[in-house]
């Protein structure tokens, strides 16, 4: 199988194709089988990007649009982290926080679609970045994405399965009230939920894939099983309460200010669709199925976020008791209170559990694939390990075992401090965001520079509208950007305090130390010296 690898590597060179600058490691890999090599654009596209197909491409429309809105998970984001929600903003700023959300998204996700049919990679925004940024910073500032976009994915592991953890000791609570929530009993739900995780990516990726339309009808129809008992026997909020009482629980100076802090709790159920394009080097034809992946992917969560947002602006109608509720979360005490039943209720939030579950399993694939496309350019310390494909596997088991080692370790962070645990976990949305801003900035930087050569051809074209709709996604993302550093209220404390800012600057601080002193700077291959668009 090397020696196919080797001729792969020839047959590509000799096609005008840049070889892969790591190919001595990538000679150790192993290809995989004809049938997973995906489509004639699929080949072109590697070859154009000077890789070498090494992952089976055996996701499809179907699976991998799936993948995304489970991993998503708006609608059940939405139930889970409702206290914040309430705190800034109350039904009315849900409802409207939730609208602007979903107009920002389509700007946004438009851009997103665009590049990822121009460039269909894994590597994903720090690639982008690579490809349409000016060459005096082209360097630097796709070292900088990438470490951000690997970290905050990672943290994303971590606090999804938190997010799920809590929730279980919640019902715990409901069930028994003398039970005492330990953080030590969330500590060890975490870490069952990323081993869970990682398993099933290890032990059956093969059948990823076919696990995405189970989870897919069970993230659309468990919805429904959870709203229309709630619509059905709620009692109801009048239009008025529901849709335009705005609240400011959170101490600050004016209701906009609580409404904006309030915007990013809604926001981040539906940031991420990036997701798709780090899966991209497994998608059939990926230049076409990734950006109707991204694209019906974000209306499907919007308009199922919608029904959530519907259902709960007009059944909360004592919002101060479902604040005060010992379970810690208001949706389960919403659910007790509609249903009286600890059954229907335990019922109706397993659905959101499994959900969340499977999403950590989307995470770790999107996570793991994230850090083996920055270390094939060597992006990291001991890039050579983990860039690293087992033969036989066609998975990057290294960067998924570093992902459980992660995983694991910042959850034991919450054994001497859920402070420290937070502030590692708040990373993902500022770094998501931060690469949003980034690649699109890129992009706007290039559509506006005469003398570089056109955008190259994509199958998914925002054509004459691209650089306004760019622009409108940056006008949504700098405000987003900012305001995610801000507390969720006042007066600021340790307990408070939101150490987003400072988990930002330091991942920054040290990523660019390391790219000026640790070797970085020398060590790392920007893609855009690999790639080839005259292939």
């Amino acid at each position: 199988m090397a020696e196919k690898i080797v001729h792969v590597l020839q047959t590509n060179e000799k096609l005008g194709a840049v070889p892969e600058w790591n190919a001595a490691d990538a000679a150790d890999d192993e290809l995989v089988a004809d049938k997973y090599q995906g489509t004639s654009a699929d080949r072109h596209d590697m070859r154009m990007l000077g890789r070498i197909q090494v992952l089976r491409r055996n996701f499809n429309f179907i699976p991998i649009l799936g993948f995304s809105v489970v991993l998503i998970c708006t609608w059940e984001l939405l139930f889970a982290n409702l206290t914040f929600a309430l705190t800034n903003g109350g039904t009315g700023g849900l409802f409207w926080g939730f609208t602007v959300a979903c107009i920002a998204c389509v700007f946004i996700y438009l851009s997103m679609a665009e590049m990822a049919s121009m460039t269909p990679t894994a590597g994903g925004q720090y690639h982008w970045v690579s490809e349409f940024s000016p060459r005096w910073c082209q360097k630097y500032l796709s070292y900088i994405t990438g470490w951000l976009l690997a970290i905050g994915w990672q943290g994303a592991i971590v606090g999804l399965s938190f997010v799920a953890g809590t929730i279980v000791q919640g019902l715990i609570t409901l069930n028994n009230p003398n039970y005492v929530p330990e953080q030590w009993h969330g500590t060890l739900l975490v870490i069952a939920a990323v081993v869970i995780a990682v398993a099933i990516n290890v032990f059956l990726s093969k059948t990823l894939p076919i696990a995405e339309w189970f989870i897919l009808i069970l993230h659309v129809v468990g919805l429904f099983a959870i709203i229309i008992p709630l619509l059905a026997m709620a009692p109801k909020n009048s239009a008025r309460v529901a849709l335009l009482d705005i609240t400011n629980s959170g101490g600050w100076s004016t209701k906009g200010t609580s409404f904006m802090i309030g915007l990013l709790t809604v926001l981040s159920s539906m940031m991420g669709f990036d997701c798709a394009v780090h899966m991209s080097e497994e998608v059939q034809n990926a230049s076409e199925t990734l950006p109707k992946a991204i694209l019906w992917g974000a209306g499907l969560n919007a308009v199922l976020g919608y029904l959530t947002v519907f259902t709960l602006c007009f059944t909360m109608t004592d919002i101060p008791s479902l604040l005060d509720s010992p379970t810690t979360f208001p949706f389960l005490q919403l659910f007790y209170n509609v249903t009286r039943s600890n059954v229907a209720t335990a019922i109706m939030a397993a659905i959101i559990i499994i959900t969340l579950v499977m999403a950590v399993v989307s995470e770790v694939a999107t996570a793991s694939r994230q850090i083996w496309a920055f270390s094939r350019d060597n992006g990291f310390p001991f890039s050579r390990f983990l860039r690293r494909v087992k033969p036989g596997w066609n998975i990057p088991l290294n960067a998924l075992w570093v992902s459980l080692a992660f995983g694991v370790i910042i959850a034991l962070i919450n054994l001497g401090s859920s402070v420290a645990l937070n502030a590692i976990v708040s990373l993902t949305i500022s770094a998501l965001i931060s690469s949003y801003i980034l690649s699109i900035g890129c992009l706007i930087s290039r559509r506006l520079r005469a003398s570089d050569p056109p955008l190259p051809v994509s199958k998914f074209s925002l054509g004459k509208y691209g650089l306004a709709i760019n622009i409108i996604a940056m006008l949504f993302l700098v405000p987003f950007f900012i305001f995610c550093f801000f507390p969720v209220g006042t007066p600021v404390d340790q307990e408070t305090m939101n150490f987003n800012v400072v988990m930002f600057a330091g991942i920054t601080i040290f990523a660019t130390g390391w790219y000026f002193v640790g070797g970085g700077r020398e060590g790392y291959r920007p893609p855009n010296l690999i790639q080839n668009r005259d292939v």
